[in-house]
């Protein structure tokens, strides 16, 4: 269960901060590719455009740290704002109440996904998520007629507003939230649950671990951390649409094993997962200032992804020998 071995291990070090020399030899290759790229005003846009990612990052990352996945994590966030936003548009709800209404909606969500997994036994969270993500885009759809829902007032969107038109509040929320989950994972018991069931369900179990609680709490993180992305996406916006999110798990799994958290469980730094994120915004700006086309930029991140697990079966076989 220990999260850190005793000693200077090399080989653990260049997988764990690998991921930032990456990150600072894009930055340096997209500077020198374009002048446009580190310029005040383009830096600050990687940032803003990040932010999405980064919250729902944090829910792939429990996920994928329990050796599972949320594929579902796109579609729970158009339902809770749609869900939102018809409480909004036909009640006139209370900012806070249709926050805490939008994250409630989530939570219940992954709740569902862990529910799935460990009281219907679905063989692998593939299975759950990927029912979901259909159940929830299709509902998303359904109860708004696949109309978007928009016009909403100021009192609605100020999490994700300015501050003095420099420092965007969404941007200081999702520093608080990885501090919070890093003390979180590495200061308290159940953080290190986590890390174990990731690591080893069946010893997990025979140790006390009440694994499915675990999971279930993964989950309903999970599906609350989609819900608050979609906020901030609702806020930047000025809508709520049932099409929204679409793909956003595939850039959050991207960030994820690009930050060296691994498919099989057990092994991942929630600091790297931000990194992660940078290197995926980074990568999406420089291609956009450099006039990719779209669809060769998808190709990019497609390879990205398979290189990234790619690395992940080398060091577990790495691990294995040692």
């Amino acid at each position: 269960m220990a999260l850190e071995k005793k000693g200077f291990n090399i080989k653990e070090h260049i997988y764990s901060f690998g991921v930032v020399f990456v990150l600072i030899l894009l930055c340096i290759i997209m500077t020198i590719a374009t002048p446009r790229f580190l310029t005040a005003d383009n830096l600050r846009n990687v940032g803003a455009q990040a932010v999405v990612n980064s919250i729902v990052s944090i829910g792939m990352f429990l996920a994928i740290l329990t050796a599972g996945i949320d594929l579902s994590v796109g579609s729970v966030l158009a339902l809770s704002t749609m869900i939102m936003g018809l409480f909004v548009r036909n009640f006139n709800l209370n900012p806070i109440l249709a926050m805490i209404l939008c994250l409630g909606t989530g939570g219940l969500l992954g709740l569902c996904n862990g529910l799935m997994l460990t009281k219907l036994r679905l063989p692998h969270p593939f299975i759950s998520t990927l029912g979901m993500k259909q159940m929830a885009r299709g509902l998303a759809l359904v109860v708004t007629a696949s109309q978007p829902i928009s016009g909403f007032a100021m009192k609605h969107k100020i999490w994700a507003g300015y501050t003095n038109n420099i420092t965007e509040i969404s941007i200081g929320l999702v520093i608080v939230l990885y501090v919070f989950m890093y003390i979180f994972l590495t200061r308290t018991a159940t953080g290190r649950y986590i890390y174990a069931v990731g690591g080893n369900k069946e010893a997990s179990r025979l140790s006390g671990i009440n694994v499915d609680g675990i999971l279930n709490l993964v989950y309903v993180i999970s599906g609350g951390m989609a819900a608050l992305a979609g906020l901030v996406l609702v806020g930047r916006t000025d809508s709520a649409y049932p099409l929204a999110g679409t793909d956003y798990e595939t850039d959050a799994i991207a960030a994820v094993i690009i930050g060296g958290a691994s498919f099989f469980g057990g092994i991942g730094r929630i600091g790297n997962t931000i990194v992660g994120v940078l290197l995926i915004a980074v990568l999406r700006n420089g291609l956009n200032l450099l006039r990719v086309d779209a669809n060769l930029q998808t190709f990019a991140i497609g390879a990205v992804i398979v290189l990234a697990v790619w690395v992940d079966v080398i060091r577990q076989r790495t691990m294995k020998k040692a």
